[in-house]
């Protein structure tokens, strides 16, 4: 018996849920100059934004660990979100706005103006390195059961990317890609509104990388879920808009 204990202790171990780190804060400035969207992310509001980089939680997945920093600003008109995105092979396929973006290149924010519904919705933004934009409202319709309503459409999103690189060409190296995107406050209206400096959403960031079978997702807050997935609005991190 004890032979088989220890024999067993490894394995359970291993499948302990791995620790749950603290959830993440971030600063959102207000961008002190005009904010360009071309997905350069070289406008001079940019050097003043803080970072977010994202970690790699799941070690189960194959893909190579290519880094990922994002940037928000905000000003009487946007949220601004910039990513900018290592990438060795750049692929991207979906062209029509709500396909499956995560299926490509692609990156995520995922927002949520009312922190105290914690679990209940939020908006998701899903752009592939084409710049396509899956959009929707996310909701909780049992403790383990969300729907998403992609037919739930924001308004004056504008997004765009730059590639370093060639785009589907499997035989060559690419350096990476970049993104940026302005969301309009109207959006939020039925939420908060345009938020003022002080207040306080939730959020998270997210990066889908690779062709199958070798994916990896990256994230700025831990999902803390087994499989790779971003889907845990109670492991949002936090957003505070500063004046």
């Amino acid at each position: 018996m004890r032979a088989l204990l220890f024999c067993l202790l490894p394995c359970a171990l291993w499948a302990q849920p791995r620790p749950a780190p603290p959830i993440p804060k971030y600063e959102v400035k207000r961008a002190t100059s005009r904010i360009v969207i071309d997905g350069k992310v070289d406008d001079k509001a940019w050097a003043a934004a803080n970072t977010a980089e994202l970690t790699f939680p799941w070690e189960s997945q194959t893909g190579a660990k290519q880094k990922t920093v994002a940037r928000l600003l905000w000003d009487d008109e946007n949220l601004y979100v910039s990513f900018q995105c290592e990438d060795t092979d750049i692929t991207a396929q979906l062209t029509q706005r709500d396909d499956p973006t995560f299926r490509d290149d692609a990156v995520e924010i995922f927002i949520n103006p009312i922190p105290a519904q914690q679990t209940i919705a939020y908006i998701g933004l899903e752009m592939n390195a084409r710049g396509t934009l899956y959009d929707y409202l996310s909701v909780a319709v049992t403790p383990s059961r969300r729907l998403f309503f992609k037919r739930f459409n924001l308004e004056g999103v504008k997004v765009a990317t730059s590639i370093n690189g060639t785009l589907n060409d499997r035989t060559d190296m690419d350096r990476g890609w970049s993104l940026e995107a302005s969301i309009p406050w109207v959006n939020f209206q039925e939420f908060s509104g345009r938020p003022t400096a002080g207040a306080v959403w939730s959020f998270n960031l997210n990066r889908w990388d690779g062709v199958e079978p070798n994916r990896r997702m990256s994230i700025w807050s831990d999902s803390l879920l087994e499989q790779p997935g971003p889907h845990a609005p109670e492991r949002f991190g936090e957003m505070r808009f500063v004046q």
